[in-house]
């Protein structure tokens, strides 16, 4: 029992281990000015910042309660409620392309009966793409390295 107790007094004597004085990491280190510093945060009666909300956004959906939590009791539509927090996510919109068709029309002239087809336009020769398309894809290949069986 003297010698146990020897042993744990000579325990609690020995300096603490740190990264210096054995092979623990230096993170497990306990740091004296950690123990020391103030809480970390705003002072307090900082005022906060945070995004503003819009002033117009495209759509406004309410959320109310059905029942009341407490009671069970119905909440019905007409009864006056008090906005309590706004949470407005943003999305860009959808990117739909802008199909032209360019159709070439055949007439019958009235004088001589000869079939005449409208000449192919600038825009019908070439590419089916736009320039804007032409972009996107360059963009994709050369700067994303998109392969081009994924484009």
């Amino acid at each position: 029992l003297r010698r146990a107790q020897d042993e744990v007094v000579l325990r609690l004597q020995r300096p603490e281990k740190t990264s210096r004085t054995s092979s623990k990491p230096p993170a497990t280190d306990r740091k004296e000015q950690r123990e020391h510093s103030k809480p970390g945060g705003a002072k307090s009666g900082h005022e906060g910042h945070s995004r503003v909300v819009s002033d117009d956004p495209d759509a406004v959906v309410e959320h109310r309660s059905e029942a009341c939590a407490c009671c069970g009791a119905s909440l019905h539509a007409a009864l006056p409620a008090e906005v309590v927090s706004v949470a407005e996510p943003i999305e860009l919109p959808a990117v739909a392309p802008i199909v032209t068709q360019h159709q070439r029309l055949a007439v019958r002239c009235p004088r001589c009966g000869e079939r005449v087809v409208a000449p192919v336009p600038e825009a019908a020769r070439g590419t089916p793409f736009g320039p804007r398309l032409h972009a996107v894809a360059t963009y994709l290949k050369t700067f994303q390295a998109l392969s081009y069986e994924r484009l």
